[in-house]
């Protein structure tokens, strides 16, 4: 399932740096701006504890764990919107992402240069929400008029409907708010998405933090949780330079001794993983066996015919039913034949709706 982050911000905060620690296709860090010309993409493995406890159980053949696409675009300036800089390159480029990862500098750090001269998240995520912004108003405003003459012209429900959007949408942007801010009902939801709303993607900020407020955080970190409590985004305290140190050691004892040195219980790159995976809306089943053990990545709300067609577009096709184990289960019984005999394994059918840690085996007939 090919879903992908992209991580924005303003050059110099950290974004390539924290690249380099999510994956090993390394972007460029450099203490300058543009740094990060082309979108380096990087396929991450999720960290999935669950997976790791079958591969225990089960000391399969091969394990194959479920991954999201990251995506590091280049740092937009004021009038990005307009073209300056990188904009239209970097416009174009987070058009094609499904979320939004946005760093934002919450250190102080003389040696550190800031395209603007000084250390304000506030003002640096007010300068890329306002040309996003700006972007989603003539989105709005290049369609307006063609979809009015439709609505009026022939009654035109959908148009009606897209009409209805883009006037709640034009009112929140006028007034410096995120398209994302805007609570839709569920008839308004297909239109929304029509338009495709650069500030409409989920979004999840990352505070970009020195050594000594990785735990507890700064003013800078309180200020952006403040600035962002109306868009329901969450935010991810992270020191983008001790994760760079962290990626330099070699095994995992080394990895876990450092952490805990400094209050830790997980490295800032799990969690972001973790939650770039759940900002796009996405849940694992699993596959467990002496074969192999796999985490199959879905959308969430998925039911089981289309969960199914992850694995073969045949067992969609012919799906007959699911067998489910919850996790629990598993880890419990101890194995797939031990929750047959518990009666642990339920049948379900087309209209089962997955669940995030479901042990799945699929019936079909094609």
């Amino acid at each position: 399932m090919s879903l992908q982050c992209g991580i924005v911000g303003l050059p110099n905060v950290g974004k390539s740096t924290l690249f380099n620690c999510l994956s090993n296709a390394k972007a460029q860090a450099a203490n300058f701006p543009f740094c990060t010309i082309e979108p380096n993409v990087g396929v991450i493995t999720v960290p999935d504890e669950r997976l790791n406890k079958l591969v225990e159980m089960e000391h399969p053949a091969s394990v194959v764990p479920a991954t999201v696409e990251i995506v590091d675009i280049a740092g937009l300036v004021k009038g990005a919107s307009k073209g300056e800089g990188l904009g239209n390159k970097f416009l174009g480029d987070i058009r094609t992402t499904d979320a939004i990862i946005h760093v934002l500098r919450c250190f102080d750090d003389d040696n550190v240069t800031h395209v603007d001269g000084s250390v304000d998240p506030i003002r640096d995520k007010q300068t890329i929400d306002l040309e996003l912004q700006f972007k989603d108003l003539e989105t709005i405003e290049n369609r307006y008029d063609k979809e009015v003459k439709k609505a009026k012209a022939g009654g035109d429900a959908k148009a009606k409907k897209m009409v209805e959007v883009m006037d709640l949408y034009r009112e929140a942007l006028l007034a410096g708010k995120s398209a994302r801010t805007v609570k839709l009902e569920e008839s308004q939801l297909e239109a929304a998405k029509d338009l495709m709303l650069l500030t409409a993607k989920p979004i999840l900020y990352v505070c970009n933090v020195d050594e000594a407020s990785v735990v507890k955080g700064n003013k800078y970190v309180d200020a952006v949780k403040e600035a962002v409590k109306d868009e329901e985004a969450e935010v991810l305290v992270i020191g983008a330079g001790i994760e760079a140190d962290i990626a330099e050691l070699e095994t995992y004892e080394e990895k876990k001794l450092f952490l805990e040195d400094l209050g830790l219980k997980e490295s800032g790159v799990n969690r972001l993983i973790k939650a770039a995976y759940k900002l796009l809306n996405l849940q694992t089943f699993l596959t467990a066996g002496p074969k192999e053990c796999r985490a199959w990545t879905f959308k969430k709300g998925m039911k089981a015919p289309q969960t199914a067609g992850i694995i073969h577009s045949d067992f969609e096709r012919g799906f007959i039913r699911a067998e489910v184990i919850k996790y629990e289960d598993y880890v419990a019984y101890g194995s797939e034949a031990k929750c047959r005999e518990a009666g642990k394994i339920a049948v379900e059918g087309k209209d089962y709706v997955v669940q995030d840690g479901d042990i799945m085996h699929f019936r079909f007939n094609v």
